[in-house]
C-alpha cells in the first residue's frame, strides 16, 4: 500500500491588504489576530513586506514538507496551465495594483504562470549569523556565490518594484541593493555610475524616488550620491556586505562589455538576466520567457528584439523561445545552436 505523505497542519500562504482609513493607511493581515496597523504612504510597500517576511521567518520548514500552496486553493491565482511541476519556491506576488501582497509556497509552473509575482530567494530569508568574538582570521565568503546572488536580487526586483519601473531604473536599484550598508544607506560613485552609462541621468533616480523605493540625500561627495533605501526587507539579506558588493561588482562587469554598453539599458539589464541564469560551466540557461520581460520591466515582444540585438553582439550564440509552454533557453557562447519546439533563431 501506497503511503501518503502528511501535508503540513496550517498552510504557508500569508496575505496582507492595505486600505484606506480616516488616518491614512492601515495593514491588515489575515493571519494577525491583533487587528490592524496603521502605516504612512511612504512605507506601506516595505512595511506590507516586512510583515509577510516575518510570517515566513516563524515558520521555516524543509522543502520535502512543502507543497505548492495555490493547487491547494484550486489554482485561483493563476490561469489554467498543464499542471504542477518543479520545486517548491517562495513566492511573492501583489495585486490591486499593489494593495494586497501575497506570500506562499507554488511549485515552478504556477510560480511561472502567475502574474506580477517573482520568486523570492532563501537569502533574503536567512538571518546572518554573529561570528564569535575571536582572533581576526582571514575572511572567507559565505552564502551562495555572485552570480546565484544576482539571479535571486532580480527576482526579488521584479515584485518589488513598479511594473512600469524602466530597466536603467532596474540596473541602479540592483546596485543600490547589493551595496547598501546595516542603515540602508548606500553611495555610488560616478565610476560605478559612468559604468552604468547613467552618469548623467537623472530619470533612474526619480523613478525610484516616486515609487517610494529610495531617497536621495544630501551630504555626498562630488564624486558619488548618496541614497537612502527604504525598502525595509533588504535589511534580510544574509550575505555580509562584502559579499553582497562582489556580487555587485560582479553584475557590473556583466552590464558593462563593450559589446552591450552602447545599444542602451534594456539590453544591458538583459545580459545581466541571461548570465546570472546561465550554467557557469556551459553557459547554457532555460527560463520563462513572460518572467524574463518581467524582471527586465518590459513586455515579451520587446524582449525578443533585444535578444536579437545581444545576438549580433556575440553575446548570444543562439536563442530561442516555444510559443506554447512560453520557455525560453539560450547559450552565451558563438556557434552552437539548440531546438525548442518549433521555434527557433540563431547566429548565422
Amino acid at each position: 500500500m501506497r503511503l501518503r505523505t502528511a501535508c503540513p497542519a496550517t498552510p504557508r500562504a500569508w496575505t496582507v491588504e492595505l486600505r484606506s482609513h480616516v488616518s491614512g493607511l492601515v495593514l491588515i493581515c489575515r493571519h494577525c489576530p491583533h487587528g490592524t496597523t496603521p502605516i504612512t504612504a511612504v512605507t506601506a510597500r516595505s512595511a506590507a513586506l516586512a510583515h509577510l517576511a516575518r510570517h515566513v521567518r516563524s515558520d521555516l520548514r524543509p522543502p520535502h514538507l512543502r507543497i505548492c500552496q495555490c493547487h491547494e486553493h484550486g489554482c485561483r491565482w493563476h490561469p489554467r496551465h498543464r499542471g504542477c511541476a518543479g520545486p517548491i519556491r517562495l513566492l511573492l506576488a501583489c495585486e490591486r495594483g499593489g494593495r494586497l501582497w501575497r506570500l506562499t509556497d507554488a511549485c515552478s509552473a504556477c510560480a511561472a504562470a502567475t502574474a506580477q509575482a517573482a520568486v523570492v530567494p532563501d537569502t533574503a530569508l536567512a538571518r546572518a549569523p554573529q561570528p564569535p568574538a575571536t582572533a581576526r582570521q582571514r575572511r572567507h565568503p559565505k552564502g551562495p556565490g555572485e552570480r546565484i546572488r544576482v539571479r535571486d536580487m532580480l527576482s526579488y526586483l521584479a515584485a518589488a518594484l513598479p511594473e512600469s519601473t524602466s530597466a536603467a531604473a532596474r540596473l541602479l536599484a540592483l546596485q543600490c541593493a547589493l551595496r547598501m550598508n546595516t542603515h540602508m544607506r548606500v553611495r555610488l560613485s560616478k565610476g560605478v555610475l559612468r559604468s552604468l552609462r547613467l552618469d548623467t541621468a537623472e530619470g533612474p533616480w526619480n523613478e525610484l524616488e516616486h515609487a517610494r523605493w529610495l531617497r536621495t540625500v544630501p551630504g555626498g561627495a562630488a564624486n558619488e550620491i548618496a541614497a537612502e533605501l527604504l525598502d525595509l526587507t533588504l535589511l534580510g539579506q544574509a550575505p555580509a556586505r562584502p559579499d553582497r558588493r562582489r556580487a555587485a561588482d560582479w553584475a557590473l562587469r556583466a552590464s558593462s562589455s563593450s559589446a552591450v554598453r552602447a545599444i542602451g539599458p534594456l539590453p544591458r539589464l538583459a545580459s545581466v538576466y541571461l548570465a546570472a541564469n546561465a550554467d557557469p560551466e556551459f553557459g547554457t540557461g532555460l527560463d520563462d520567457l513572460e518572467q524574463m520581460a518581467r524582471a527586465c520591466g518590459t513586455r515579451p515582444a520587446e524582449l525578443a528584439s533585444t535578444l536579437d540585438q545581444l545576438a549580433r553582439t556575440g553575446l548570444l550564440g543562439s536563442w530561442q523561445a516555444c510559443p506554447d509552454s512560453g520557455d525560453l533557453q539560450w547559450i552565451l557562447a558563438r556557434g552552437m545552436g539548440i531546438r525548442v519546439g518549433d521555434y527557433k533563431r540563431e547566429v548565422p
